[in-house]
C-alpha cells in the first residue's frame, strides 16, 4: 500500500508531517519517529510543528491510528466473500479473512505493525482518550457479531471471544516478524497463519 506523497505548502503543515512521519515509521517503526526527523523531511524548523502535534507522542499517535486505518483496509480485501454463500459459510469465510489479513499485513508492513500496537501502547498521551476501538478490532468484533447473527457461532460462545481470536492472530504476527518463524519459507508461514487461524475459529466454536 504505497503512502501518501504531498510536498508541503504554506496551511497544509499538518498533514505534510503526517505524510514525513509515516514514511520514517514505515521504514524504521516507531522508534525512529522524532519531530526533528519529521520537521527535517518536510523542510520546517521543529518549533513548526508543535502548532500541530504537542509532542512527539501526539504524532506518534497520530500515526498509529492512520496505520490502523490503513490495516483494515488490507483486512478487509481479505475479508471478501461470495454473496451467494449461505450464511454461515459467509460469515465464516470473513471472520477468516480477518485473521488471516491482520498477519499478512504485520508480515507486509512490520514497521507500521510495531507503530500501530507497540509504539501507540506505550507513548500515548494521557490527554489524547480513546474514542474508539482501532479499526481491525472493530472488524473483529463485527465478523463476530455476524456469525452469532448467521448462525456459524452459539450466541453463548460469543462473549469474550474477541480476545481470543486478536492473542491468536496476534501472537503469530510477532512469531513470524520477530520470533523464531521469522526466516521460514513463505509456504510454511502461510501454512502457520491458516492453521492458527483455522484453529482459533474451532475453539472458539466449541
Amino acid at each position: 500500500m504505497p503512502t501518501r506523497t504531498r510536498p508541503y505548502h504554506h496551511g497544509d503543515l499538518r498533514a505534510a508531517l503526517m505524510d514525513a512521519a509515516i514514511d520514517v515509521t514505515r521504514a524504521g517503526g516507531p522508534t525512529a519517529l522524532s519531530l526533528r526527523e519529521a520537521t527535517r523531511a518536510v523542510g520546517v524548523s521543529p518549533a513548526a510543528a508543535y502548532r500541530h502535534f504537542g509532542d512527539r507522542a501526539h504524532l506518534l499517535r497520530a500515526v498509529a491510528l492512520e496505520v490502523q486505518t490503513r490495516m483494515g483496509t488490507t483486512m478487509r480485501h481479505h475479508m471478501r466473500a461470495p454473496r451467494d454463500a449461505p450464511p454461515d459459510e459467509r460469515a465464516l469465510r470473513r471472520l477468516r479473512g480477518v485473521g488471516l489479513g491482520y498477519v499478512a499485513f504485520a508480515q507486509d508492513e512490520p514497521g507500521w505493525f510495531e507503530t500501530a500496537f507497540f509504539g501507540d501502547a506505550t507513548d500515548r498521551p494521557a490527554d489524547v482518550p480513546i474514542t474508539a476501538p482501532p479499526p481491525p478490532f472493530a472488524l473483529l468484533t463485527a465478523a463476530l457479531d455476524e456469525c452469532v447473527a448467521a448462525g456459524a457461532l452459539a450466541a453463548e460462545r460469543r462473549e469474550g471471544a474477541e480476545f481470543a481470536c486478536w492473542s491468536a492472530v496476534h501472537g503469530c504476527a510477532v512469531l513470524l516478524i520477530h520470533g523464531p518463524l521469522r526466516d521460514a519459507p513463505a509456504a510454511m508461514r502461510r501454512r502457520v497463519t491458516e492453521r492458527t487461524v483455522d484453529d482459533i475459529i474451532a475453539g472458539i466454536r466449541g
